[in-house]
């Protein structure tokens, strides 16, 4: 059960590193007008991964990508 659980969920582990790659590309790209996406993305990607974290009882990590996720919706806010 655990084996058919984890390679389920390996997709999203993906997803969601690819997600980190692609806002962290937007991010350092210096366009002051796409940076709202790249905290947005950012956003994604840290949901993903304290899910992740929550399902696999890795407290530091998702504790850390909780932080992540609070600093991401900081740069969205003061984007606007």
């Amino acid at each position: 059960m655990k084996i058919r659980y984890y390679k389920r969920m390996d997709s999203w582990r993906w997803i969601g590193f690819l997600l980190a790659m692609i806002s962290a590309f937007i991010l350092s790209s210096g366009s002051i007008s796409l940076q709202w996406i790249g905290w947005a993305v950012a956003c994604a990607s840290c949901v993903i991964w304290i899910y992740m974290g929550y399902k696999d009882r890795d407290v530091p990590r998702s504790l850390m990508e909780v932080m992540y996720l609070l600093l991401a919706l900081r740069g969205i806010y003061e984007w606007f």
